[in-house]
């Protein structure tokens, strides 16, 4: 079977930052998935499921109530190794253009106080696995240590 593209990105050399994981044409319009990787892939900790799964509730809610990119927005979600998240936009993007609202998310997330969205029985499939400290701290973590000193290494997968 062949690997898809996502699974020839050498993980090896791959840093935290931002990363244009594929395009795609859907109908008439372009369609761009972002890779936002907050660890190293097996060579730091990943991050807890009860973090992502805050953080996922939290960056779902934000991005798609954004002012500008609110109808851009296709999908914010966990990836499965949990080293980060893929964020699916319309449009044909760039990482560095894309830089901008990643950094208002995580600091959304890094300063957010009070009930987590969605985090009832009623509204979530696992609503007890959450940690707003957690992820808080990771977001805060990833924002000034990523975000905040972003080079070409951090927006382009490597070789």
């Amino acid at each position: 079977m062949k690997k898809i593209p996502s699974f020839t990105v050498d993980h090896i050399k791959l840093l935290r930052g931002i990363y244009v994981s594929r395009q795609d044409r859907v109908g008439d319009q372009i369609v761009t998935t972002f890779d936002v990787r907050m660890k190293e892939p097996n060579r730091e900790p990943a991050l807890s499921p009860e973090a992502i799964h805050t953080m996922e509730h939290l960056a779902a809610t934000f991005l798609r109530n954004h002012p500008v990119w609110a109808d851009r927005i296709i999908y914010w979600g966990p990836m499965g190794c949990l080293t980060g998240n893929y964020l699916i936009v319309k449009g044909d993007l760039t990482s560095r253009e894309i830089l901008p609202l990643m950094i208002e998310t995580f600091s959304f997330i890094a300063g957010y106080e009070g009930e987590v969205p969605g985090a009832t029985a009623r509204d979530c499939g696992n609503c007890l696995m959450m940690n707003l400290p957690m992820a808080r701290w990771e977001a805060a973590k990833y924002l000034h240590e990523v975000l905040e000193q972003i080079s070409d290494a951090n927006l382009v997968y490597p070789a």
